[in-house]
Order: structure tokens, then C-alpha cells, then sequence
């Protein structure tokens, strides 16, 4: 390939190359479309990262005081642009591994039972809005969907109407991490949530977003956890701040450590039942799944030595995280 070759063409081609192997590559799109438009404004003519412009780029976010982790989310993309052009003959600078602090392990918030029902009460409180006409009846529906079916906030604002069968109690979860589709089967007493929140909105919202905001368009996840936030407050459930949580995903891990109790609880093979578990999240590895024996051991320690009995050494400890991103 030719040295002439512009940074935006190398961003397409990347993306592009990027998509057909399975990535979704969005976020990552936004990330290089925003370092362009800063070259383009603080090295005109930059075809390639240089060395100058990777380091004014991480010192402006620096500026921002962004937290290690978004830091890290800024570099990659840079970095993996620089390795394309590289591999098509052309000069570029590859940050080195390491040269960025590494983000502390987020540890998950496992909600208590009674934490829990302080949480859906407060969603139940929640006023109707001008700027959200359906606030008051979409965030009791969408905080129990997301913990009750183990979703991440952005498949449960993305669902659409012709997602969620009300008659089987079956949501179609499309085009999640991974590119993956999966089916996720609800409990009876939230099919009949699910079938009443339908009958009052589906058809009055002007949009085919089970979960619909302004405009015609999904709730947005800012406006999610605006909302989480609040909810957390009102029920007195302490927040650590940013950067810590309690957060709307955690609701998913505790959906997975609470289902794990009830196995254990129940005296049921939990390890014959991983599988099921990893299929209902989405887990792309059952090692991703089985790190919710660990979290559910550090949450209820009296389960403890059972867990140790189904998996022996197995489970990764629990600074480590799923590999995958729950």
C-alpha cells in the first residue's frame, strides 16, 4: 500500500476490516473518527500516529482527568491503527504495552435481598416526565428485566417490540456482544409485568422500542444510569463515586450469584448447570460464567466449601474478572 495513504482511509479500512471478522468495532470507530479530527486540528497533513501526536492525544484526555480505564479505552484503537498501517508498509507509532496505568479491578456489587426491594420500590415511585412521557412506566419494567433476565443495559434498551413475545414469555436478544443472538426465557410473574406494561404503551410511544425514549429513539444508556443513580439514592443504597458503584450492570451479577445460590441452596449439580447459566448470559466461555462461583463464594461465604467442592481449583479468583465482559 502506498505511503500516501490518508488517516481516514486507514481508519475505514481498519473498521471495515475489523467488522468482517465479527467486531462490532463502534466504539472503537468513535474513538479513531475523534483522534483524526484532533490531528487534523493539532498536526495538519499527520497521515499516520506519530509519537508527538499519540502523547498530546493521551495529555488532553489527561486534562479531562479521565479515569485510567477510559484512558486505556483511548489508546487501543490508536494503538491498532498504528499496527494496520505498519502491516501495509507504512511508518507509524505503536504506544508500547504498559505505557499507560493499568485500571484497578472493578470488584462487583452484589445486592442484597433487601437491597434489591429497596431498589424496584424506588423505580416504582418514579414520576412521569415531559422530556420522557413513559418514564414512570418504562423504568419499573426495565430495572426487573434486566436484573430478573441477567441483561446488559444496552440489550434491554434495545429490544424491540417484536423482541419481547408476550404469549411464550421469550425475549429474542439480537446482535449482542460477540455478534451473538440468543433466546432468553422470562419468569411467569415477569411475562405477566411484561404483558401488562405492553397493553399501556406498545402502540402510544410512535417508535418499535419495547423500551422507548425520546424522538422515536431507545432510551439512551446516560439516561439509564441518570435514573439508576437516582433510584440508588432515594433507597439509601450508599454510591462509591465515580468509578465504583454500585452500577446498572451489577444487577446482572447478582442475578448470576443469586441463581447460584439457589442451586447450592437446593443441593442441585451446579456444575452440570454452568452451561445453562453461560447460555443465558451469553457467555462466549464457560470460564466467564465460572467466575460467578467465586464472586457468590466471596458474597456468601457460608456456601464456601461447596463451592470448593464442585470446582476444586478450577475458578478463577475473583481479582480477575470475567474474561469476556460478563
Amino acid at each position: 500500500m502506498s505511503a500516501d495513504i490518508t488517516m481516514t482511509d486507514a481508519i475505514t479500512a481498519l473498521v471495515a476490516q475489523k467488522r468482517a471478522l465479527g467486531y462490532k468495532y463502534a466504539a472503537e470507530e468513535r474513538v479513531l473518527a475523534r483522534f483524526a479530527a484532533f490531528c487534523r486540528s493539532e498536526f495538519p497533513g499527520l497521515a499516520a500516529p506519530t509519537e508527538a501526536s499519540v502523547e498530546a492525544w493521551l495529555a488532553a484526555a489527561r486534562r479531562r482527568a479521565v479515569t485510567p480505564a477510559t484512558l486505556q479505552g483511548l489508546a487501543a484503537p490508536v494503538r491498532e491503527l498504528a499496527r494496520w498501517l505498519h502491516r501495509q508498509g507504512v511508518p507509524a507509532y505503536v504506544l508500547p504495552k504498559g505505557a499507560l496505568p493499568r485500571p484497578g479491578r472493578y470488584v462487583p456489587h452484589i445486592y442484597t435481598d433487601q437491597e434489591l426491594a429497596a431498589l424496584f420500590t424506588q423505580t416504582d415511585r418514579c414520576n412521569s416526565c415531559s422530556q420522557v412521557p413513559f418514564r414512570h412506566l418504562v423504568m419499573p419494567v426495565l430495572f426487573r428485566t434486566i436484573y430478573a433476565c441477567g441483561l446488559r443495559a444496552s440489550e434491554a434498551r434495545l429490544l424491540r417490540v417484536d423482541d419481547v413475545d408476550i404469549t411464550t414469555g421469550v425475549l429474542q436478544i439480537r446482535d449482542a456482544k460477540g455478534g451473538k443472538d440468543r433466546q432468553v426465557p422470562v419468569s411467569a410473574p415477569l411475562r405477566v409485568r411484561l404483558a401488562d406494561y405492553h397493553a399501556h404503551v406498545a402502540g402510544r410511544s410512535g417508535a418499535d422500542w419495547f423500551f422507548p425514549g425520546t424522538a422515536g429513539k431507545p432510551l439512551t444508556l446516560g439516561n439509564i444510569d441518570k435514573n439508576f443513580r437516582r433510584f440508588l439514592w432515594q433507597a439509601r443504597i450508599s454510591h462509591g463515586g465515580r468509578g465504583h458503584g454500585p452500577r446498572v450492570h451489577d444487577l446482572r451479577h447478582t442475578f448470576a450469584v443469586n441463581n447460584l445460590r439457589s442451586w447450592f441452596a437446593h443441593g442441585q449439580d451446579v456444575g452440570a448447570l454452568l452451561p445453562v447459566l453461560q447460555t443465558y448470559l451469553g457467555h462466549s466461555s464457560i470460564a466467564d460464567t465460572a467466575y460467578y462461583l467465586r464472586l457468590t463464594a466471596e458474597s456468601y461465604p457460608d456456601v464456601t466449601a461447596r463451592v470448593q467442592q464442585a470446582t476444586g481449583d478450577v475458578v478463577p479468583p475473583l481479582t480477575t474478572g470475567p474474561c469476556h465482559g460478563y
